[in-house]
């Protein structure tokens, strides 16, 4: 009869691979410990270092990102908005000159 498969989170599988690089216990220890192969320890290992450098990464906060794209949105439709009045008071500036025989 086969055993039902377990599922580690992260957390129990850093908490597993911490016990080995932190506290030198053997790697065959933990896994019977643990009741898991080597093999599976050491894949543990090596998406850890693998993946490490992430946790180092400065990611920005999701708030923030979203005031300023906020921001953003709100200056490009005040642009937007400019844009358009200079256009309708040059358009108003030519035919003036035009009436006055200026152009």
């Amino acid at each position: 009869m086969e055993k039902p498969r377990r599922q580690f989170t992260g957390q129990e599988k850093v908490k597993i691979l911490r016990e080995h690089l932190l506290d030198k216990v053997p790697v065959s220890q933990v896994c019977e410990k643990h009741q898991i192969q080597p093999t599976l320890f050491y894949q543990w290992q090596k998406t850890f270092f693998e993946n490490g450098t992430a946790a180092f990464e400065r990611q920005p906060s999701h708030p923030r990102v979203s005031l300023e794209q906020k921001k953003i949105t709100q200056l490009e439709a005040k642009l937007q908005r400019k844009d358009e009045v200079m256009a309708e008071l040059m358009t108003e500036h030519i035919m003036l000159k035009k009436s006055l025989g200026e152009i």
